[in-house]
Formats: C-alpha cells, structure tokens, sequence
C-alpha cells in the first residue's frame, strides 16, 4: 500500500508542479531551468554563458525593467518630444556593452575609483583578470576611436582602450552585477572613474541624484539585447538608448539627470519609448523582430548623452539581420506615461543660484557663475 500511495503523491506534486508553470506562463512569466554551476568565469557570446543568461532572473518580475507598458497612455508630451529627436531619424545601435559571468567565490580585488568615489558602492569586486572592455571585440559604435583595432587583444584593449570603456561583471548566484566607467588596467592594478553595484534579486534603486556607469543612474546589464533573448524570440525585458540632448530632469527607475537643459521638448534621464503597437514586425528576420517585439511590450529608457536614438547590443556575432531594424524611425515610436515618480530642476532656482554665486565671488578674478554652475552648451556625465 506504501508504494501506490507514494506514486499517488508524486504525481499529484507533478501535477501542481506543472499547473503552476502553465499559470507563470499564462501570466506571461518565462518559466526558467535550474541555475547552471558556475566555477570560472564565463565570456558573454557563448553557448555556456547562454545557459547561465536563461537560468537568470534579472530583477523580479514586477520590476520596472521587466514591467508591460504596451497598454500604458501616451505621454501628453509624446509628440514635442519626438519631433525633438528627430521624426525622420531611424534606429541604430552600437554593438558595445560585453559582459562576464562570474562564480560565487570570484576573487575580489581593489579598483581605484578616481572620480566619483562618493557615488559609487565600496570594494573590492569580484573582476576577473579576462574582464571584457565596452566594445571588445567587434567593431560597431559610434566612437570610432574606442574601437577595437584589427589584431588588438584584450589585454592590450584593456590598458590602451579609450571612450567610456565599460566593465560589466555579473555575480548570478548571488545575484548582483557590478558597472565600471572608464576602466582600465595599470601596472598597479585596475582602475574607473566609479562603480556601480546593483541587486538583480531586489531591483533596488540608486541614491537619489547619484550616478552610475550610465549618466541616468541606471544599470546596464538588465538592458542590454542579448543573443540568447533574441534566439528565444523576444527580448522580455526594456531596452536603453541615448539621445544628443536630455533635460534636467529624471523619472524612476532613473535617478540622476546629466544636463544643462530645461526644454521640456527633451525627454528626461528614464523617460520611456515603446514601438507603436500598429507597427508591422513580420517581415523582420527573427533576431531583429525579438528585438521590435520587445520594444512594443517593454520599451526603451533614455539612458545616457550620445548620439540620438542609438540602442546598446551585445558585440556577439552570432545575431544576425540586426540591420534592418534602421528602418525603422522615431515617428513609429512614442512616449509612455508611467506614472513613474520623477524628479527635474527649475530654472527659477538655477537662476537664484547664479545670482548667489557670482555675488559671492564677484571679487574673485576669473570666477563665475558659469565656472560653478556649468556653462549652458555643457554636457555633463
């Protein structure tokens, strides 16, 4: 009697089991295998670290990365702020933000943060001696001169690479991902202008006003497309992108503007962007039409200064047909209203502070409000 009873209740478990994984998927929730072991660390662009990517759940489900605004309202400033951009502009990308995948037991090792240590999380981190460097090892960005050069190593990369050089190191046991800005290695050891440290298990947010490796305060890892989403066929999560010219303002999960502009026809640090739900994907190959799918459910976040209406893509040559989403333009998008709490600047009290600086310093040869306060052409990080 014990065995047809245990068999009982091993199917009946079974069948929960199942239930349950049909209702995450009704729920729209990708049902995920077990976490892979991880004992070294991984390169991006592999079929090891593509099985590690799909065990991985990046921030909880109800998460604004991983949140579905394709039924949300148009933002009443939707069109001002398109024709901003450009209407006629299309999308493009650059092929930059690589990333590692470390063990649980990396070795941590010291980085020097030599210009926002104030604003960045503490050492050591967990970055391998193989860290990749932003845009290693394909050749697709707009800085033509931080390009990998043909017959450039990594190594050499890593100590004589220029632009923003990112680093992404990504913890998926322990469920944390670490972002460098303008890393490099010395003869001493590594180095970046900051460092940001973010909970892929909470979703918590930066400080208010703090930046990270993007000027928004954003993280990179959770929007970068990767191969593994597109060979899936959608990329279930938001995108980000850069555009020439923000304003001085920020709407979560963003929390830091990097602007001398208050123009309200420019989106702010985290304004979001979705593909119009009209907008015709079937023609697209599959790569790209994971990515215009995904664009319509989750949207794309302003993340940083650079050129307009450039999204970030994983440099793995695998992907293919990524150039035919350049068809697509600014008009066929429009912006979401989240109804995300947000945060901006007002002209009155910049100006109040001018006024207060340059009677302050009204004595002192050479300085001026526009010293302290940045001039009105700045484009700040």
């Amino acid at each position: 009697m014990i065995e047809p009873t245990t068999g009982r209740r091993a199917a009946a478990t079974a069948l929960l089991v199942a239930a349950g994984a049909a209702t995450l998927a009704l729920a729209g929730e990708r049902v995920r295998p077990p976490m892979p072991k991880i004992t070294a660390p991984v390169m991006f662009g592999t079929p090891e670290a593509d099985r590690i990517l799909e065990a991985m759940q990046v921030f909880p489900p109800d998460n604004p990365w991983n949140q579905d605004v394709s039924k949300m309202p148009v933002h009443a400033d939707s069109d001002r702020i398109i024709a901003s951009i450009g209407a006629d502009k299309n999308l493009g990308y650059n092929l930059d933000m690589g990333f590692i995948l470390v063990p649980p037991d990396q070795k941590r090792v010291p980085v020097k943060l030599v210009d926002y240590p104030n604003e960045s999380d503490p050492g050591p981190y967990p970055v391998p001696d193989n860290a990749p460097i932003e845009n290693w090892p394909l050749a697709v960005n707009e800085d033509k001169g931080a390009l990998t050069k043909p017959g450039q190593t990594l190594e050499d990369l890593q100590r004589n690479g220029t632009g923003d050089r990112h680093i992404i190191v990504v913890d998926p046991v322990n469920g944390k991902v670490f972002e460098f800005w303008q890393s490099k290695k010395t003869d001493a050891g590594w180095q970046a202008s900051n460092e940001a440290t973010f909970d892929l298990k909470t979703g918590a947010l930066r400080k208010e006003r703090w930046t990270s490796s993007d000027a928004a305060g954003l993280p990179v890892f959770p929007a970068v497309v990767r191969y593994d989403e597109a060979e899936r066929g959608l990329v279930d999560h938001a995108m980000r992108f850069t555009v020439r010219r923000t304003r001085r303002g920020y709407v979560l999960p963003a929390t830091h503007w990097a602007s001398p502009h208050f123009d309200k026809s420019y989106p702010r640090m985290g304004e979001r962007f979705r593909l119009k739900a009209s907008f015709d994907t079937s023609g697209y190959p599959k790569h790209a039409r994971a990515i215009l799918e995904g664009l319509k459910k989750y949207g794309m976040l302003v993340a940083d200064n650079g050129s307009d209406w450039l999204m970030s893509i994983s440099p793995d040559r695998r992907r293919e047909g990524l150039e035919t989403p350049k068809r697509v333009k600014v008009s066929d998008y429009e912006v979401v209203e989240t109804d995300a709490r947000a945060n901006e600047d007002v002209p009155k009290l910049r100006r109040f502070a001018e006024d207060t600086i340059e009677a302050a310093f009204e004595r002192v040869p050479g300085v001026s409000a526009a010293n302290v306060v940045g001039g009105e052409d700045e484009e700040l990080q």
